[in-house]
């Protein structure tokens, strides 16, 4: 079978090769034929060593997956031949709160990624994918989908008619978008492109803010909000942008913090946070029933990912340069 593996760090050590296919499954296990895949920003700091230098090489990038159950083993019950399935990224998280051990033990690093023909699971490591969505569509599920539905209905309550300020069009962004116009709230939006601000209203976007021309742009969301400011931020800069979403952030609001796209340092006035009870939640994408949860409403509702583009597995690199561009708007997948 053919796979992508990274014989070192670094995307010029990126090749496609043969290697042999995967024994016939254990009593609990599932054979998969994976079909795609999706590109998270973690991805890149894999390959390029920088986000965790200690994880073992070779090895075969990549969290997300989907694929088609091929062969199952005699104890396998929730899952038949034929069924559509998505990988869970952390294969031994199964309801909310996770150990250490279990939260890092990970597709994609330090255990082989999805960039391959087939794959043997768990049978735990499994969930059903929605029968609506394609393999692309469905690929964009396991870390960008879960990580925003983790947000706003685990680790934190949305109600509707509340204000949620969104930063950004990548994944992670547009998920938290989409599920916050279906739990019924208002959604400002922050983008640096007119072009994407124009694509996130018709999304739903409610307001948007270009924060190029609004650097205070925490200040805005409080005029908008009559001084009140938002209920929850979903903050995926991190240190570079924290500080406009405590401005932004109501007394007794949520900050989940998701990203470091804007860097990893900076000094920052806390007092704020202090003073207006404010929550700053770590997101780190979720366990098995929240994903089984997620996939419920996803299918319910009818609700479809953004895909910017689709790249074949032979093409990895160009994909990668395209995510580090930031030229994208949602999800780059990959055909298996």
């Amino acid at each position: 079978m053919k796979q992508i593996q990274l014989s070192a760090f670094g995307i010029q050590n990126l090749s496609l090769v043969n290697v042999a296919e995967p024994k016939k499954p254990q009593s609990n296990q599932v054979l998969v034929r994976m079909r795609a895949t999706s590109l998270n920003f973690r991805d890149n700091l894999v390959i390029a060593g920088k986000y965790n230098p200690k994880f073992p090489t070779p090895m075969v990038p990549c969290s997300d997956g989907a694929g088609e159950v091929v062969e199952i083993g005699s104890e396998v019950s929730e899952f038949k031949v034929g069924d559509k399935v998505l990988a869970t990224f952390a294969p031994n998280w199964i309801a909310d709160k996770a150990t250490h051990a279990e939260m890092r033990h990970t597709l994609g690093g330090p255990l082989d990624g999805t960039l391959r023909e087939y794959i043997l699971f768990q049978e735990s490591g499994l969930v059903k994918m929605p029968s609506h969505l394609s393999f692309e569509e469905g690929a964009t599920l396991p870390c960008a989908a879960l990580t925003a539905w983790s947000a706003f209905h685990v680790y934190g309550r949305l109600v509707a008619g509340e204000v949620v300020v969104i930063q950004g069009t990548g994944g992670v962004s547009l998920f938290g978008l989409q599920f916050a116009k279906l739990a019924g709230a208002k959604v400002v939006l922050t983008s640096s492109s007119e072009e994407k601000i124009q694509r996130a209203k018709l999304l739903g976007a409610d307001h948007c803010i270009n924060y190029k021309q609004e650097v205070e742009w925490g200040k805005v969301v409080r005029e908008m909000t009559e001084k009140v400011g938002a209920d929850h931020i979903v903050e995926v800069g991190g240190a570079g942008t924290l500080e406009q979403s405590i401005i932004a952030c109501k007394p007794f609001g949520v900050i989940h913090l998701i990203g470091i796209l804007a860097g990893k340092s900076g000094e920052l006035n806390l007092l704020p946070a202090v003073m207006n009870n404010l929550k700053i939640q770590g997101i780190v994408v979720g366990g098995r029933k929240a994903f089984q949860e997620m996939n419920r409403a996803i299918e319910l509702s009818g609700l479809r990912p953004v895909v910017d583009k689709v790249f074949p597995m032979s093409e990895i690199k160009e994909a990668l340069e395209y995510l580090r561009s930031g030229s994208h708007f949602g999800k780059i997948a990959i055909q298996i």
